[in-house]
């Protein structure tokens, strides 16, 4: 057990690590561009679609961050006048429908990333399935969040959870 938290605090870390420099790198590219712009009157042309394509990982690597630190908008209210067990079963299945998604993520993300490898995007010169290689990336981390929920109480974090941190 112990090997599958540190395994899991690897996976952890590797999510937010590689998001965070993606930020970093693309506030970098953002900043050379305006310059180069205001300054040189000048544009790069692989600083917006990098940017672009930055933004895209980013926010796909946040849906995975949601799902992890349960993030995501759940409609409590309608489930929390149910009787407890009806509560139970509904949290299971919603995290079986995350779990779900996160393979429909891998399986099509991983088709359409392999749909478009053959083009390629004109500012970078990189392969149009590095774009979409996130959405497969994105459902592994799901998946793996999704199977560590089932485990966990609730579905969201209650208003209490956040207060206390």
């Amino acid at each position: 057990m112990k090997a599958m938290s540190g395994i899991k605090a690897v996976i952890d870390k590797l999510l937010v690590v590689t998001a965070l420099t993606m930020l970093a790198v693309m506030v970098v590219v953002i900043v050379v561009q305006v310059f180069s712009r205001q300054l040189f009157d000048y544009t790069p042309s692989w600083s917006e679609e990098l940017s672009k394509l930055l933004l895209v990982w980013i926010s796909f690597l946040g849906i995975a961050y949601g799902v992890k630190e349960k993030l995501h908008i759940a409609l409590g209210l309608f489930v929390n006048k149910m009787p407890k067990s009806i509560q139970h079963t509904l949290d299971y299945f919603a995290k079986v429908l995350i779990i779900g998604f996160g393979g429909i993520m891998v399986y099509y993300g991983y088709i359409f990333m392999d749909l478009m490898g053959n083009s390629t995007m004109p500012g970078t010169g990189l392969p149009s399935s590095f774009l979409y290689a996130c959405i497969p990336v994105t459902g592994v981390y799901v998946v793996i969040y999704g199977v560590e929920l089932l485990f966990k109480k609730g579905l969201h974090q209650e208003f209490n959870e956040i207060s206390e941190e």
